[in-house]
């Protein structure tokens, strides 16, 4: 009986593919409607063979909001090459889902999320001289030199600024930086000692979210299809 079981199993996850499709491009809408998804970072997998090897996975930078179940890469954990196609998945998504459906047959789904404040670790001017509005060249000539080399500046009892050469750039930091400083908010507020990073660990991810530069235009991207698709007046 346990063979028959085994058999029929295997059977029925291999002839499901496409309902297993809808599911997981469905949890990805779900995500985005539910506030979980991080620009067009984070993944979910799921598993389509009986030894959850093979797997469904998100394309690389595809916004959780318009994926569609025909586009999700169908992924063999065993498969050395996979790297090596042009349609290769994100490095960090491959290296956590392929080797987890690899070795861990019963996580049939994995829904990976991120926190990302070491992002921002050393990288942030901070301004505690507010001095009511900003209205003379000389306020604006102590933030620029406030700023020096970095990109973001915290302005106590203002706001915050935020520059860079692109406004893809500028957006993806913007954007990352309004998740990191929720994510510290909510973190703060459990009253719990928190498990924080050390300098060194923080350091070596700020330089790889910088040496990343890529994806921040792909987030650009993705986020103007989406308005394209909701109301494409703004490029008028």
């Amino acid at each position: 009986m346990g063979n028959l079981a085994a058999l029929k199993t295997a059977r029925t996850v291999e002839t499901d593919e496409w309902q297993l499709r809808v599911d997981l491009a469905a949890a990805f809408r779900l995500a985005a409607m539910l506030d979980w998804h991080e620009a067009v970072a984070n993944h979910l997998s799921l598993a389509v063979s009986a030894d959850g090897k093979k797997f469904l996975m998100n394309p690389r930078w595809r916004h959780f909001s318009r994926v569609k179940a025909s586009e999700l890469l169908l992924l063999d954990s065993t498969d050395q090459e996979t790297m090596n196609r042009p349609d290769a998945p994100d490095l960090t998504a491959w290296s956590i889902h392929g080797r987890m459906h690899a070795n861990v047959p019963q996580a049939r789904c994995i829904i990976h999320l991120h926190q990302n404040t070491a992002r921002f670790y050393n990288r942030v001017a901070v301004d505690m001289e507010y001095g009511g509005m900003a209205n003379s060249d000389a306020e604006g000539d102590r933030l620029g030199r406030l700023l020096g080399n970095k990109q973001i500046m915290m302005m106590g009892n203002h706001g915050v600024l935020v520059c860079a050469s692109t406004v893809a750039e500028a957006f993806d930091l913007t954007y990352y930086l309004e998740r990191a400083c929720r994510n510290l908010i909510l973190a703060y507020s459990t009253g719990q000692p928190l498990h924080v990073m050390s300098g060194d660990v923080a350091e070596k991810t700020a330089q790889e979210w910088e040496a990343d530069r890529e994806q921040f235009h792909s987030h650009f991207a993705e986020m103007k299809e989406i308005l394209d698709e909701k109301d494409p007046s703004y490029a008028e």
